[in-house]
């Protein structure tokens, strides 16, 4: 038997279906048992089981973490409680961090098989305003506190451990999502866990929340730089899509098209294209070719339709050229995706395209099926994926949604992560 880090995977929007395609993952993958954990409310997973696991397959494994090692009933490894010096230095060997360390059985237990979830109704100090002491490094130190004030109704229905109602936009939802989100990210920065995988949550019900942002990307974004003693500006972080056929990468993520094409800049397109040269460099073992995608109708048709492809485009594709990075474009955006394609029957052309705002990158993607898609979070000082669609409210409490783009995250956060 040998160990290894387990992949943390988030519990998403309660009210939403991310914790019922969690299940389903497990249901399905019996050796999910023995390569993750789950970050998240143990009674939201106790009501989602009774969806998707009538037979009574699974057992959830609560498990308590005080943000440096698990704490009482539960372990998974052997010579699992790892000290609080060892576990609170980032630079600290992964291999001496065994608090979430799991064995990996090549056989399936007799009986129901665990679920082991990071029980988030254990931290009292998540109600309070999220504070986390400990230390990042000899040079800072890092309290992870949002200075922020839960509406009383929200702080007292997690002090009652009340559940969310299903399929409704809420800021109760929103709050038990962000601690799922925070909590599993200090996980990967402490080398508890070796890779984030993220169930969809709501923007909205994060907003209610009175969570500063927009979305996923950004809020690990926020955590990850705190850790490291930077600003946000200072750890630039790109949205990628990857279906078996596609991979794109975003210039902008969760602003409106408005803003996405005001900001657009030589300085944003060249730093997108290094990230994207440089991640996919270390996944695929070599120098990835790209495509650029212009802004504009026949990429500006030689400024006839916008100068953006005249006056931004080319100059950061001259730039990154000059770099070494092996770029082409900028290519219409009504064919380039279907050059980049590939198909058994025939290969794309090119391993990425970078496309300049959100919906330019993500129709093409999710229009070859939401069933693979996988998000890949680039730039991070650690690996984070989630499936490509959002909460489904109106399957949620059905037991009917599919997990499959759910599986394709995890078969990816471990493709990527040591």
């Amino acid at each position: 038997m040998t160990e290894r880090l387990p992949v943390a995977i988030t519990q998403g929007d309660p009210s939403g279906i991310g914790p019922e395609i969690v299940l389903k993952c497990f249901l399905a993958h019996p050796e999910l048992s023995y390569e993750a954990v789950v970050f998240g409310h143990l009674g939201v997973f106790e009501r989602a089981l009774r969806w998707v696991d009538p037979e009574g397959q699974l057992q959830l494994e609560a498990l308590s973490w005080d943000g440096v090692r698990l704490q009482g009933l539960a372990h998974l490894g052997e010579g699992a409680g790892v000290s609080a010096s060892a576990s609170a230095n980032p630079n600290a060997n992964a291999n001496a961090n065994a608090s979430l360390r799991v064995p990996h059985a090549g056989k399936d237990q007799a009986g129901p098989r665990p679920v082991r979830v990071v029980n988030l109704e254990d931290w009292g100090e998540l109600a309070q305003g999220l504070e986390l002491l400990t230390a990042a490094g000899p040079s800072h130190d890092w309290g992870l506190r949002h200075h922020r004030e839960l509406d009383p109704q929200v702080a007292q229905a997690l002090s009652n451990r009340a559940l969310p109602a299903m399929g409704r936009i809420q800021a109760l939802s929103g709050e038990m999502a962000a601690q799922s989100i925070v909590l599993a990210t200090q996980a990967a920065l402490l080398h508890q866990v070796r890779a984030v995988v993220t169930a969809p949550i709501h923007k909205e019900a994060l907003s209610l929340a009175a969570w500063p942002y927009p979305g996923h990307t950004e809020m690990l974004q926020s955590e990850c730089a705190r850790f490291m003693g930077r600003t946000v500006s200072e750890l630039p972080v790109r949205m990628m899509l990857t279906h078996d056929e596609l991979t794109v990468v975003l210039v902008s993520i969760h602003v409106s098209l408005k803003e996405a094409i005001s900001s657009l800049s030589v300085q944003g397109v060249l730093q997108t294209l290094q990230i994207t040269h440089e991640s996919l460099s270390r996944s695929l073992g070599r120098a990835p070719k790209l495509a650029l995608s212009g802004l504009n109708p026949h990429a500006g048709e030689g400024g006839l339709m916008g100068r953006e492809e005249i006056e931004i485009l080319t100059p950061a594709l001259s730039q990154a050229q000059a770099l070494g990075i092996d770029v082409v474009g900028p290519f219409s955006p009504d064919t380039v995706f279907m050059r980049a394609r590939s198909t058994p029957e025939k290969p794309g052309e090119f391993d990425a395209v970078v496309a300049l705002y959100h919906d330019q990158g993500l129709i093409p993607v999710k229009y070859l099926g939401l069933d693979q898609g996988v998000n890949v979070t680039l730039g991070l000082p650690l690996v984070r994926t989630s499936p490509d669609h959002g909460t489904a409210f109106d399957l949620a409490g059905t037991g009917r949604a599919r997990e499959d783009s759910l599986w394709a995250a995890l078969g990816v956060a471990k493709r990527l992560s040591p």
